[in-house]
């Protein structure tokens, strides 16, 4: 190869020059470039930095004596099997260099963009960060693939923790609990659960004695450590939501209050004192061991008030007997250490 041709790309020009890879050193490269005309940088002077070549599918810099060693003996290199047979005599005939000026930007359109300098090459165009990277590193020709890469998926990681307990904390974080806001008895603001899973109504032990509903000395084997224990009848009632349910079966809305008249004498006759307000439901409450929440309403609650749930919200909750929507918040519970506690 006493003499050969370069191909030369820049952002805005293309154009070759003859150059012996054998016989010319690096430094004749620089000076033939330097002095080609037409080229945008003709006058200055090309030196390290200027230069870059592709070899791989990855760009190389060509800065000084070594990389030139390489980039020749690259280019000798003869063809390793068939069907890089083509490829490598092109590369042979014809090299191919990417020239220039490090201290100047690269256009942007409007102006000209030379598709064949390497960072304005459609394939490198998505990805800007590996053409305008100093020092790329080589790829490796071959890749390890696992079963999960070869669907397209990206394996799992192994964390240690089993694929069912995922499993089972993704279903209950996603769902949780409803709980409705109201009294028993004396006490109000009491955060209950609403889970037809009960057949009565529960109160907890520390919260009966808390409050009065069972003597605060209550030792063993009294108020329901024999068994479950009816401590009477209370009245429960819950807070009603500012919004109607959408509930096929939920009643209309009422209609609007009329304004009062105003009588003859001036004066305005009152409203009933419990007109607007929820009304309490006596119910049979029993005593439990429920440590997660202090009120639990069960089936008996469901049938008293008739109350009916939708599977497509789980906060729309409406009472049937009065048509009260309740105002319902779905709690996830989770223990000291971050677990998931399930309500059963």
């Amino acid at each position: 190869m006493s003499a050969s041709i370069l191909n030369v790309h820049t952002p805005s020009s293309s154009f070759a020059i003859v150059h012996s890879l054998t016989q010319d050193s690096l430094v004749d490269l620089y000076d033939k470039l330097s002095r080609k005309a037409g080229t945008g940088y003709t006058g200055r002077r090309v030196g390290s930095g200027w230069l870059k070549y592709e070899f791989n599918e990855t760009i190389w810099n060509l800065d000084d004596d070594a990389d030139y060693t390489i980039f020749v003996w690259r280019q000798q290199q003869a063809p390793t099997d068939v069907a890089s047979t083509s490829t490598a005599i092109d590369h042979l005939e014809t090299p191919t260099l990417h020239l220039h000026d490090p201290h100047e930007p690269l256009p942007v359109p409007p102006a000209y963009l030379n598709a064949a300098y390497y960072v304005f090459q459609p394939s490198r165009a998505q990805h800007p960060g590996d053409a305008h990277s100093p020092s790329p590193r080589p790829r490796s020709s071959k890749s390890r693939k696992t079963k999960g890469s070869k669907r397209g998926t990206i394996a799992p990681v192994d964390d240690g923790i089993p694929a069912h307990k995922k499993e089972f904390e993704k279903f209950h974080g996603e769902n949780g609990v409803r709980t409705v806001l109201g009294s028993i008895g004396p006490v109000s603001n009491v955060r209950m659960l609403l889970k037809a899973g009960y057949r009565h109504v529960y109160i907890s032990r520390k919260f009966a004695k808390d409050h009065g509903f069972i003597p605060a000395d209550a030792a063993p084997g009294h108020y329901g450590y024999g068994g479950l224990v009816n401590i009477g009848t209370w009245p429960i009632t819950l807070n009603a939501s500012s919004t109607f349910s959408a509930h096929p079966n939920a009643p209309p809305p009422p209609p609007p209050k009329p304004r009062l008249a105003v009588s003859a004498n001036g004066k305005t006759p009152k409203r009933s004192t419990n007109d607007g307000k929820p009304k309490p439901t006596l119910i049979s409450v029993y005593l439990s061991e429920e440590p997660h929440f202090d009120v639990v309403l069960g089936r008996s609650f469901f049938e008293r008030r008739q109350i009916q749930t939708s599977s497509i919200d789980p906060t729309d909750v409406v009472c049937l007997d009065t048509g009260e929507k309740l105002e319902c918040e779905l709690v996830i519970l989770k223990d000291g250490r971050g677990e998931i506690v399930t309500v059963t």
